[in-house]
């Protein structure tokens, strides 16, 4: 086994990230990430400090990620296709950072902050900046809810779910516009 100096918390979040989707959040244990990273568990303690703060540090990863994500779009329609994109692409970081459950550990509020900014920018060029804040939480929080339906197959009605994404989005969009 590698000694604990080889193992850098970067390293141990990555391997959680992955345990994350491949297991669910009920199987992302230290023991895992431990076996994943190639140590004992005990060494991870000098890293992290428990399973608390590791599924804390997988939502902040998961943040900036994000964050990156849609750092690079360059309109609101592409800033939330990104957001649908990274919500099919990683469900469980998706569903841990957006609707974790009672007690589960969240981020630190600077990570939402930071991933919210391109949001807040984009909206507030739609709405204004007086209401950049609203106009960001209502796309999130529908864009939000449209993904969870999608990822607990909660869309049973027929018809075309990317038509229905489209057609909500530009709804959404023409809400929050001024006039």
């Amino acid at each position: 086994m590698p000694t604990p100096d080889r193992t850098s918390r970067d390293a141990i979040v990555l391997a959680a990230r992955d345990l994350l989707e491949s297991e669910g959040l009920a199987g992302l244990s230290m023991q895992a990430v431990a076996a994943r990273v190639g140590v004992r568990a005990p060494s991870l303690y000098k890293r992290v400090a428990n399973r608390e703060e590791l599924i804390q540090f997988v939502a902040e990863a998961s943040l900036v990620e994000l964050g990156g994500r849609l750092d690079q779009a360059g309109s609101l329609a592409q800033l939330a296709d990104e957001f649908r994109a990274f919500g099919h692409e990683r469900p469980a970081a998706f569903q841990l950072i957006m609707r974790p459950g009672a007690g589960t550990p969240v981020a630190r509020p600077e990570f939402g902050a930071a991933a919210s900014r391109r949001t807040l920018r984009l909206a507030g060029e739609l709405a204004g900046q007086e209401r950049a804040l609203e106009a960001a939480r209502t796309l999130t929080a529908w864009a939000a809810g449209f993904v969870s339906m999608e990822l607990n197959s909660g869309f049973n009605l027929g018809g075309d779910v990317d038509e229905a994404w489209r057609f909500g989005l530009a709804s959404i969009t023409r809400a929050i516009s001024t006039q």
